[in-house]
Protein backbone atom coordinates (compact mmCIF):
# COMPACT_ATOMS: atom_id res chain seq x y z
CA UNK A 1 0.00 0.00 0.00
CA UNK A 2 1.74 3.14 -1.24
CA UNK A 3 0.93 6.28 0.76
CA UNK A 4 2.02 9.75 -0.37
CA UNK A 5 1.74 13.01 1.56
CA UNK A 6 1.97 15.89 -0.88
CA UNK A 7 2.65 18.72 1.58
CA UNK A 8 3.53 17.44 5.02
CA UNK A 9 5.72 20.26 6.31
CA UNK A 10 3.07 22.54 7.79
CA UNK A 11 1.46 19.68 9.72
CA UNK A 12 4.77 18.25 10.84
CA UNK A 13 7.83 20.52 10.55
CA UNK A 14 9.69 18.04 12.75
CA UNK A 15 7.99 18.17 16.14
CA UNK A 16 5.55 15.30 15.47
CA UNK A 17 6.01 11.75 14.17
CA UNK A 18 4.84 9.99 11.00
CA UNK A 19 5.45 6.56 12.57
CA UNK A 20 1.80 5.57 12.97
CA UNK A 21 1.10 6.29 9.30
CA UNK A 22 4.21 4.33 8.34
CA UNK A 23 2.72 1.29 10.05
CA UNK A 24 -0.20 1.40 7.59
CA UNK A 25 1.80 1.33 4.38
CA UNK A 26 4.85 2.43 2.39
CA UNK A 27 4.94 6.13 3.23
CA UNK A 28 6.58 8.94 1.23
CA UNK A 29 6.36 12.45 2.64
CA UNK A 30 7.00 15.52 0.50
CA UNK A 31 7.37 18.79 2.36
CA UNK A 32 5.74 20.58 -0.57
CA UNK A 33 4.41 19.67 -4.00
CA UNK A 34 4.03 22.23 -6.82
CA UNK A 35 0.67 22.02 -8.59
CA UNK A 36 2.29 20.66 -11.74
CA UNK A 37 4.07 17.87 -9.82
CA UNK A 38 1.04 16.29 -8.13
CA UNK A 39 0.77 13.37 -10.56
CA UNK A 40 4.53 12.83 -10.54
CA UNK A 41 4.79 12.78 -6.75
CA UNK A 42 1.66 10.64 -6.31
CA UNK A 43 2.39 8.19 -9.15
CA UNK A 44 1.41 4.66 -8.17
CA UNK A 45 -0.10 5.72 -4.85
CA UNK A 46 -3.31 4.22 -3.56
CA UNK A 47 -3.48 6.72 -0.70
CA UNK A 48 -2.79 10.45 -1.06
CA UNK A 49 -2.88 13.07 1.67
CA UNK A 50 -2.96 16.80 1.02
CA UNK A 51 -3.29 19.87 3.16
CA UNK A 52 -3.41 22.76 0.68
CA UNK A 53 -2.05 21.24 -2.53
CA UNK A 54 -4.96 21.03 -5.00
CA UNK A 55 -5.97 17.58 -6.23
CA UNK A 56 -8.04 18.42 -9.29
CA UNK A 57 -9.92 16.34 -11.83
CA UNK A 58 -6.93 16.07 -14.14
CA UNK A 59 -4.73 14.73 -11.36
CA UNK A 60 -7.39 12.27 -10.24
CA UNK A 61 -7.84 10.99 -13.79
CA UNK A 62 -4.08 10.45 -14.10
CA UNK A 63 -3.71 8.48 -10.86
CA UNK A 64 -5.33 5.13 -11.74
CA UNK A 65 -4.33 3.39 -8.49
CA UNK A 66 -5.83 6.04 -6.25
CA UNK A 67 -8.44 4.80 -3.77
CA UNK A 68 -8.39 7.33 -0.92
CA UNK A 69 -7.67 11.05 -0.60
CA UNK A 70 -7.16 12.33 2.92
CA UNK A 71 -7.37 16.07 3.53
CA UNK A 72 -5.08 17.18 6.35
CA UNK A 73 -7.56 19.87 7.32
CA UNK A 74 -11.26 20.44 7.86
CA UNK A 75 -11.90 22.41 4.67
CA UNK A 76 -11.77 20.20 1.61
CA UNK A 77 -12.34 22.63 -1.27
CA UNK A 78 -8.85 21.84 -2.59
CA UNK A 79 -10.04 18.40 -3.74
CA UNK A 80 -12.42 17.88 -6.66
CA UNK A 81 -14.78 15.66 -4.71
CA UNK A 82 -17.10 15.07 -7.67
CA UNK A 83 -14.26 13.75 -9.81
CA UNK A 84 -13.14 11.54 -6.95
CA UNK A 85 -16.64 10.17 -6.45
CA UNK A 86 -16.92 9.38 -10.15
CA UNK A 87 -13.83 7.19 -9.74
CA UNK A 88 -15.09 5.62 -6.47
CA UNK A 89 -12.31 7.35 -4.56
CA UNK A 90 -13.12 8.14 -0.94
CA UNK A 91 -12.31 11.66 0.27
CA UNK A 92 -12.09 12.20 4.03
CA UNK A 93 -11.33 15.30 6.06
CA UNK A 94 -10.35 15.98 9.68
CA UNK A 95 -13.12 17.83 11.52
CA UNK A 96 -12.91 19.28 14.98
CA UNK A 97 -9.19 18.98 15.62
CA UNK A 98 -8.50 22.72 15.94
CA UNK A 99 -11.61 24.07 17.62
CA UNK A 100 -9.92 25.19 20.84
CA UNK A 101 -6.99 26.75 19.02
CA UNK A 102 -9.19 28.66 16.55
CA UNK A 103 -11.36 29.99 19.37
CA UNK A 104 -8.21 31.10 21.18
CA UNK A 105 -6.94 32.95 18.10
CA UNK A 106 -10.35 34.56 17.52
CA UNK A 107 -10.26 36.20 20.93
CA UNK A 108 -6.55 37.00 20.67
CA UNK A 109 -7.35 39.10 17.61
CA UNK A 110 -10.42 40.66 19.21
CA UNK A 111 -8.71 41.56 22.46
CA UNK A 112 -5.80 43.10 20.58
CA UNK A 113 -8.28 45.29 18.66
CA UNK A 114 -9.95 46.30 21.91
CA UNK A 115 -6.87 46.96 24.05
CA UNK A 116 -3.90 47.32 21.64
CA UNK A 117 -1.67 45.37 23.99
CA UNK A 118 1.28 45.12 21.61
CA UNK A 119 1.29 48.81 20.69
CA UNK A 120 1.07 49.87 24.32
CA UNK A 121 3.88 47.49 25.25
CA UNK A 122 6.05 48.95 22.50
CA UNK A 123 5.23 52.49 23.69
CA UNK A 124 6.34 51.56 27.21
CA UNK A 125 9.62 50.12 25.90
CA UNK A 126 10.13 53.30 23.89
CA UNK A 127 10.01 55.29 27.15
CA UNK A 128 6.60 56.91 26.80
CA UNK A 129 5.38 55.73 30.22
CA UNK A 130 8.59 56.88 31.86
CA UNK A 131 8.01 60.33 30.37
CA UNK A 132 4.32 60.42 31.29
CA UNK A 133 3.08 63.17 33.61
CA UNK A 134 0.42 60.75 34.90
CA UNK A 135 0.50 57.27 36.42
CA UNK A 136 -0.93 55.81 33.19
CA UNK A 137 -1.55 56.66 29.55
CA UNK A 138 -3.22 55.14 26.51
CA UNK A 139 -2.69 55.89 22.87
CA UNK A 140 -5.82 54.14 21.59
CA UNK A 141 -9.43 53.88 22.76
CA UNK A 142 -9.84 51.00 25.23
CA UNK A 143 -12.98 48.95 24.63
CA UNK A 144 -14.91 46.68 26.99
CA UNK A 145 -16.75 43.70 25.50
CA UNK A 146 -19.46 43.25 28.10
CA UNK A 147 -22.88 44.20 26.79
CA UNK A 148 -21.79 44.31 23.17
CA UNK A 149 -23.10 41.98 20.46
CA UNK A 150 -21.10 39.41 18.54
CA UNK A 151 -22.47 38.12 15.26
CA UNK A 152 -21.15 34.68 14.36
CA UNK A 153 -21.39 33.58 10.73
CA UNK A 154 -21.16 29.80 10.79
CA UNK A 155 -22.57 28.56 14.08
CA UNK A 156 -21.16 25.05 13.96
CA UNK A 157 -18.66 23.42 16.29
CA UNK A 158 -16.20 26.34 16.29
CA UNK A 159 -18.83 29.07 16.10
CA UNK A 160 -20.66 27.70 19.11
CA UNK A 161 -17.46 27.56 21.17
CA UNK A 162 -16.74 31.15 20.17
CA UNK A 163 -20.25 31.95 21.39
CA UNK A 164 -19.51 30.27 24.72
CA UNK A 165 -16.44 32.43 25.28
CA UNK A 166 -18.24 35.57 24.13
CA UNK A 167 -20.96 34.78 26.65
CA UNK A 168 -18.32 34.52 29.38
CA UNK A 169 -17.29 38.07 28.43
CA UNK A 170 -20.91 39.18 28.88
CA UNK A 171 -21.65 39.60 25.19
CA UNK A 172 -24.91 38.99 23.37
CA UNK A 173 -24.81 36.55 20.46
CA UNK A 174 -26.43 36.62 17.02
CA UNK A 175 -25.90 33.44 15.00
CA UNK A 176 -26.26 32.50 11.37
CA UNK A 177 -25.80 29.07 9.87
CA UNK A 178 -27.19 26.88 7.13
CA UNK A 179 -29.14 24.98 9.77
CA UNK A 180 -30.77 26.81 12.65
CA UNK A 181 -30.59 24.36 15.54
CA UNK A 182 -32.12 24.66 18.98
CA UNK A 183 -30.12 26.99 21.24
CA UNK A 184 -32.59 27.39 24.09
CA UNK A 185 -29.79 26.91 26.63
CA UNK A 186 -28.34 30.25 25.55
CA UNK A 187 -30.12 33.15 27.24
CA UNK A 188 -28.22 35.75 25.23
CA UNK A 189 -28.66 34.19 21.77
CA UNK A 190 -30.81 34.71 18.70
CA UNK A 191 -30.70 33.65 15.06
CA UNK A 192 -30.72 36.19 12.24
CA UNK A 193 -30.19 36.37 8.51
CA UNK A 194 -26.80 37.73 7.49
CA UNK A 195 -27.96 41.29 6.59
CA UNK A 196 -29.50 41.71 10.05
CA UNK A 197 -26.49 40.11 11.74
CA UNK A 198 -24.07 42.47 10.01
CA UNK A 199 -26.15 45.55 10.79
CA UNK A 200 -26.70 44.76 14.47
CA UNK A 201 -23.33 43.35 15.58
CA UNK A 202 -20.45 45.16 17.26
CA UNK A 203 -18.16 42.28 16.33
CA UNK A 204 -18.63 39.94 13.37
CA UNK A 205 -16.69 36.68 13.52
CA UNK A 206 -16.56 34.35 10.51
CA UNK A 207 -16.51 30.58 11.04
CA UNK A 208 -18.31 29.20 7.99
CA UNK A 209 -16.79 26.91 5.34
CA UNK A 210 -15.74 28.17 1.93
CA UNK A 211 -18.48 27.24 -0.52
CA UNK A 212 -19.56 28.99 -3.73
CA UNK A 213 -22.29 30.76 -1.77
CA UNK A 214 -19.87 32.07 0.89
CA UNK A 215 -17.06 33.16 -1.44
CA UNK A 216 -16.96 36.96 -1.40
CA UNK A 217 -19.68 37.10 1.25
CA UNK A 218 -17.95 40.04 2.88
CA UNK A 219 -17.62 42.66 0.17
CA UNK A 220 -18.01 46.39 -0.30
CA UNK A 221 -21.80 46.17 -0.20
CA UNK A 222 -22.07 43.99 2.89
CA UNK A 223 -19.39 45.99 4.73
CA UNK A 224 -21.43 49.14 4.19
CA UNK A 225 -24.23 47.61 6.28
CA UNK A 226 -22.02 47.19 9.36
CA UNK A 227 -21.70 49.68 12.20
CA UNK A 228 -18.86 52.22 11.80
CA UNK A 229 -17.65 51.07 15.24
CA UNK A 230 -17.72 47.36 14.36
CA UNK A 231 -14.84 44.90 14.13
CA UNK A 232 -14.56 42.06 11.61
CA UNK A 233 -12.75 38.81 12.48
CA UNK A 234 -11.91 36.03 10.02
CA UNK A 235 -10.23 32.83 11.16
CA UNK A 236 -12.07 30.65 8.64
CA UNK A 237 -11.20 30.93 4.93
CA UNK A 238 -9.67 33.92 3.18
CA UNK A 239 -11.82 34.07 0.02
CA UNK A 240 -14.94 34.63 2.13
CA UNK A 241 -13.71 38.22 2.40
CA UNK A 242 -12.69 40.35 -0.58
CA UNK A 243 -9.35 41.75 0.57
CA UNK A 244 -9.47 44.99 -1.42
CA UNK A 245 -13.03 45.76 -0.29
CA UNK A 246 -12.08 45.24 3.36
CA UNK A 247 -9.01 47.45 2.99
CA UNK A 248 -11.13 50.21 1.46
CA UNK A 249 -13.69 49.88 4.25
CA UNK A 250 -10.99 50.20 6.91
CA UNK A 251 -9.24 53.12 5.26
CA UNK A 252 -12.52 55.00 4.76
CA UNK A 253 -13.81 54.34 8.32
CA UNK A 254 -16.71 52.20 7.11
CA UNK A 255 -15.81 49.82 9.95
CA UNK A 256 -13.43 50.36 12.87
CA UNK A 257 -11.01 47.45 12.59
CA UNK A 258 -10.33 43.90 11.50
CA UNK A 259 -8.45 40.88 12.81
CA UNK A 260 -7.75 38.24 10.17
CA UNK A 261 -5.77 35.02 10.15
CA UNK A 262 -6.50 34.16 6.51
CA UNK A 263 -6.26 35.93 3.16
CA UNK A 264 -7.77 35.28 -0.25
CA UNK A 265 -4.41 34.10 -1.64
CA UNK A 266 -1.85 32.37 0.58
CA UNK A 267 0.96 33.17 0.75
CA UNK A 268 -0.20 36.66 -0.20
CA UNK A 269 1.32 39.04 -2.69
CA UNK A 270 3.58 41.59 -1.04
CA UNK A 271 1.27 44.39 -2.22
CA UNK A 272 -1.91 42.97 -0.67
CA UNK A 273 -3.95 46.09 0.18
CA UNK A 274 -4.66 44.89 3.70
CA UNK A 275 -0.99 45.22 4.61
CA UNK A 276 -1.36 49.00 4.65
CA UNK A 277 -4.98 49.20 5.81
CA UNK A 278 -5.84 51.07 8.99
CA UNK A 279 -6.35 49.13 12.24
CA UNK A 280 -5.93 45.74 10.59
CA UNK A 281 -4.24 42.89 12.44
CA UNK A 282 -3.03 40.05 10.21
CA UNK A 283 -1.62 36.72 11.35
CA UNK A 284 -0.23 34.14 8.87
CA UNK A 285 -2.95 31.43 8.97
CA UNK A 286 -1.77 30.02 12.31
CA UNK A 287 -4.99 29.59 14.27
CA UNK A 288 -4.91 25.85 13.46
CA UNK A 289 -1.20 25.38 14.09
CA UNK A 290 -0.68 24.90 17.83
CA UNK A 291 1.24 21.70 18.51
CA UNK A 292 -1.74 20.32 20.40
CA UNK A 293 -4.09 20.88 17.47
CA UNK A 294 -1.64 19.42 14.97
CA UNK A 295 -1.18 16.35 17.15
CA UNK A 296 -4.96 15.83 17.15
CA UNK A 297 -4.99 16.30 13.38
CA UNK A 298 -2.29 13.66 13.02
CA UNK A 299 -4.19 11.17 15.19
CA UNK A 300 -7.48 11.66 13.33
CA UNK A 301 -5.62 11.33 10.01
CA UNK A 302 -4.26 7.95 11.09
CA UNK A 303 -7.69 6.90 12.36
CA UNK A 304 -9.31 7.95 9.06
CA UNK A 305 -6.93 5.80 7.04
CA UNK A 306 -7.20 2.84 9.41
CA UNK A 307 -11.01 2.99 9.20
CA UNK A 308 -10.85 3.07 5.39
CA UNK A 309 -8.49 0.10 5.26
CA UNK A 310 -10.88 -1.79 7.55
CA UNK A 311 -13.73 -1.16 5.12
CA UNK A 312 -15.55 1.32 7.37
CA UNK A 313 -14.48 4.80 6.22
CA UNK A 314 -15.25 7.77 8.46
CA UNK A 315 -15.35 11.53 7.96
CA UNK A 316 -16.19 10.99 4.29
CA UNK A 317 -17.10 14.21 2.47
CA UNK A 318 -18.08 12.80 -0.95
CA UNK A 319 -20.69 10.15 -0.14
Amino acid sequence: MKIVILDGYTLNPGDLSWDELKQLGDLTVYDRTPADKVVEHAAGAEIVFTNKTPVNEESINNLPNLKFIGVLATGYNIVNTDAAKAKDIVVANVPGYGTASVVQMTFSLLLELCLHVQQHSEAVRDGKWSRSADFCFWDYPLIELEGKTMGIIGFGRIGQKVGDVATAFGMNIIGNSRHWTGQTHRNNFRWAEIPQLLAQSDVVSIHCPLFPETKGLINSKSLQTMKPSAFLLNTSRGPIVIDEDLADALNNDVIAGAGIDVLSVEPPAKDNPLFTAKNCIITPHISWATKEARARLMKITVDNLAAFLNGKPVNVVNN
